[in-house]
This record gives C-alpha cells, structure tokens and sequence, in this order.
C-alpha cells in the first residue's frame, strides 16, 4: 500500500432506484483508503463521477450548503440509479464534521486562471506556454479543448470550494495539471478571488 498524507473517506449509500450492477444497497459503506485509492471492483462509473468530490474534500474543500460542509452528495451517473454521501475520516476515524454556514445565501462562484506553463511536441488546439484563459466557478470555457478540460476539473473544484494544495508554493495554485494526449501540455490552474 503506497503511504499518503491524505485522510481516509467513508462513501455511504444513501439512496437506491434501480438495480445497481454493482449490488450496492441503502446504508451500504465503502472505505477508501484515501482520495487515490479505490476498493477492489468498485464501480468506475461512480469512480468518474465522485473524483472531484473526494479529491476536493481530501484537500480541505467545504460546501457551506450541506449539513455537515466536510461532506458532499454524489448521484450515479449511470440514471442516477443511486446516491452516495462522501465524508472524510479523522485520524481516529471518526466523521469530520463542520456544521452547515449559517450565512450560506448561495452559490460564490471563485475567479480562476487556467495558464500553459510547459508545451512538448504538437497540440491539437495550438495551446502554447504563456495562454490564458480565465474561469468563474465551474463554467466551462467555450472552445477549450474537452479533454484538457477533464483533466482540469477537479482542481477548478476543488480550488472553488475552497481547497488548497499544501505541497505547492502557492496554496491557491497547482501546476502539474497534464494534458491526457501524451502529456503535450501542463497547465497551472489558480485561484485568483
């Protein structure tokens, strides 16, 4: 098992219409070791869907909306056949919980920039070191490459719930976000408010 600095997370099911392949059922928990590290056979479908979130919260992301702001809700992609409840587990692997913001009055959406900061070989969309583009919460950018664009969001994410990237000289940045197409591209991604 590869030792990480990241806490524990507990997925639990909370809601079931359908028949999931997988046979999860209400009140079924999953234990991820960490953010990085899924259990064996579980379901990539759901492991699409819920990567944002667990790699956000793995990384001090809060929703001031939710009941408890260190967890978050996730709907199956698959028909939305099932809802799971992601929360992170404290050293003695209890629930951390932060109780919902009282003065939550809606969405903050955070300004971010996306820039090339190392270009190799060709790329499809022409993306050369020195581009910007700038991001407000999670609004795609029109025209972006898709598949850069993947790669990207969980850090738009969870940079605009607040998380912050310990290991980075700026905690408001990560810049090892990499092009999937032979690695052509890095960006930086920041939040800027």
């Amino acid at each position: 098992m590869v030792k990480t600095p990241f806490s524990k997370l507990k997925l639990t099911v909370i809601e079931v219409e359908g028949d999931c392949y997988h046979g999860y059922k209400k009140g079924d928990e999953i234990i991820l070791q960490d953010f990085t590290h899924p259990p064996e056979h579980f379901c990539l479908g759901l492991a699409h869907a819920l990567f944002p979130v667990i790699y956000g919260l793995s990384f001090g992301a809060k929703f001031p909306f939710m009941k408890n702001q260190r967890s978050l809700e996730i709907t199956c992609p698959d028909g939305g056949k099932l809802v799971f409840r992601a929360e992170v587990l404290n050293k003695e692997g209890k629930i951390e919980t932060m109780p919902k913001d009282p003065e939550f009055k809606g969405p903050n959406p955070k300004k971010m920039e996306i820039e090339v900061i190392k270009s190799k070989g060709n790329c499809s969309y022409g993306y050369k070191v020195g581009d910007k583009w700038e991001v407000e919460g999670l609004r795609c950018i029109p025209g972006f490459c898709g598949a850069a664009w993947h790669t990207a969001f969980p850090a738009f994410f969870a940079l605009n719930f607040g998380a912050n990237f310990f290991f980075m000289d700026n905690p408001d940045s990560i810049d090892t976000v990499t092009c999937p197409d032979g690695g052509k591209i890095v960006f930086k991604i920041t939040r800027t408010t």
